[in-house]
């Protein structure tokens, strides 16, 4: 029975698509009921895309964290690109976040801070883990503390044609701040595409996403605390996510994979099978 709210249904539409093509879908969606676009764009994890940061020439990762409009905020310049219109779109935004120089809320210089020496600590995490791609983190003030976002992404082209993959996974953090101690509350979402063809293989399309969510109560002793807990958090995250995925996808399609074909030729098998009745049919004698 179709939902009677739109939004529903559209969340309970992208549930059934191949979530490889999710950002096609929500831009389809969104093009017939345009009113759903902030909800869709907020709440539904797409695959991250690039940006060249024109102050810098590094790049950076967009998402609904870092946008206002139809603009998004560079974590290494602070700036917005294209630039706001700062009659239309300045003043103090949202969870007590301040005005930039061109409009759009920016955190305050405290949570600024932590936020580039979040993206400079994640920097060397995705060079070490992932050998290349793109990483991002974006902060943003609270009430009773902060939170933020930790973007990674890693595509890797087609080999000979043959095959390519995309890691994209989103950390989303809150902290709140009681004095000696912080809860720190994660979530965690990981969107996984591979793709491979072959002659001997055939063609495999593999693409699936996963959630996670921990809370923790940690020890703070100064801004620098903030980073480690962080840091550490979306590490471990990052690896039992990981595990995760080599047991459920990976064990899943090789599982299917082996009950739907043969490795081995028609004429082997069969010859397995005669020598394995033969076998039983002496153990009977």
């Amino acid at each position: 029975m179709a939902s009677g709210d739109p939004y529903d249904a559209a969340l309970d539409l992208l549930r059934r698509l191949n979530p490889k093509h999710v950002a096609e879908h929500v831009d389809n969606i969104i093009t017939l009921v345009p009113e759903l676009a902030e909800d869709l764009l907020s709440s539904v994890d797409q695959p991250l895309t690039l940006r060249r940061c024109k102050q810098t020439g590094r790049d950076y990762l967009l998402c609904d964290y870092n946008r206002d409009g139809d603009s998004y905020r560079s974590p290494w310049s602070n700036q917005f690109d294209p630039p706001l219109d700062e009659a239309g779109l300045g003043g103090v935004g949202a969870g007590g976040n301040s005005a930039g120089a061109g409009g759009g809320a920016v955190p305050s210089e405290r949570v600024r801070k932590m936020e580039m020496k979040l993206n400079e600590a994640f920097d060397v995490y995705r060079e070490l883990y992932f050998e290349g791609g793109v990483s991002s983190v974006y902060m943003w003030n609270l009430d009773d503390g902060f939170a933020g976002v930790v973007l990674l992404k890693k595509a890797s082209g087609p080999n000979d044609g043959s095959s390519s993959g995309v890691w994209d996974s989103i950390h989303v953090f809150e902290a709140s701040e009681r004095g000696r101690t912080s809860n720190y509350r994660l979530t965690s979402t990981v969107l996984l595409s591979l793709a491979t063809k072959g002659a001997s293989l055939g063609e495999v399309d593999l693409s699936g996403n996963m959630t996670r969510q921990v809370e923790y109560d940690l020890p703070v002793e100064n801004d620098e605390s903030h980073i480690v807990n962080v840091g550490r958090m979306v590490e471990d995250m990052e690896l039992s996510m990981r595990n995760l995925l080599q047991e459920v996808y990976f064990g899943k399609a090789k599982d299917v994979v082996g009950d739907l074909r043969s490795i081995g030729s028609l004429s082997e098998g069969q010859r397995d099978r005669d020598a394995q009745r033969e076998l039983i049919g002496s153990m009977r004698r």
